[in-house]
């Protein structure tokens, strides 16, 4: 089913006992896009579960925590995208319903674009590969440096991006990239 359906991610972007479309939609704009929203703004009180109601969805809870403006400002962006995967439970089973009610699964990236379920989710990140293997050659090249990436390190982001580009982002192609890159190879 794809890195998005992977029970591990599902498992582990959600809470013991429910989903998380906050930790989905984060995990997937800082693991898979490379775009995490901004951090939380200082002094933020924490959400007190108790306050909204439980009978209330997890897309109905959430639109409540948004009307805070200081909450809304990172929640708006992440929240959409892990809506996407409201059919996986906490462990990753597919579900239909939750609590009696169709689980709602309609989500959207922070560019405006909507869909709906994890499939369109993958067709909408697949629209972008770039920004993708962009993340992915980041992550590839902090591991084989054992460094963090640097601002100065950009253009050797680019060049894999480009080089692994010609052969249709195969990952060999990223590995071979890195290995050839100028941080790497000094």
């Amino acid at each position: 089913g794809g890195l998005v359906r992977h029970g591990s991610i599902l498992s582990v972007t959600s809470y013991a006992t429910r989903t998380s479309p906050v930790i989905r939609g984060h995990w997937i704009l800082g693991n898979l896009l490379g775009t995490p929203p901004p951090p939380p703004p200082p002094n933020l009180p924490p959400l007190k579960e108790k306050t909204i109601s439980s009978r209330l969805s997890v897309r109905e809870r959430l639109a409540e925590h948004r009307a805070n403006t200081a909450c809304a400002s990172c929640h708006n962006i992440m929240d959409p995208v892990g809506f996407a995967l409201e059919n996986f439970d906490a462990v990753g089973r597919w579900r239909d319903y939750e609590d009696g009610r169709p689980v709602d699964n309609r989500g959207g990236f922070p560019d405006g674009s909507q869909f709906e379920g994890a499939d369109a989710l993958e067709q909408a990140l697949l629209k972008r590969p770039e920004l993708f293997v962009g993340t992915m050659a980041e992550k590839l090249l902090t591991f084989a440096l054992g460094r963090g990436i640097e601002h100065y390190d950009a253009p050797a982001v680019r060049k894999i991006i480009h080089d692994a580009q010609g052969d249709d982002f195969r990952f060999s192609s990223l590995i071979i990239a890195v290995i050839n890159s100028t941080p790497f190879q000094m």
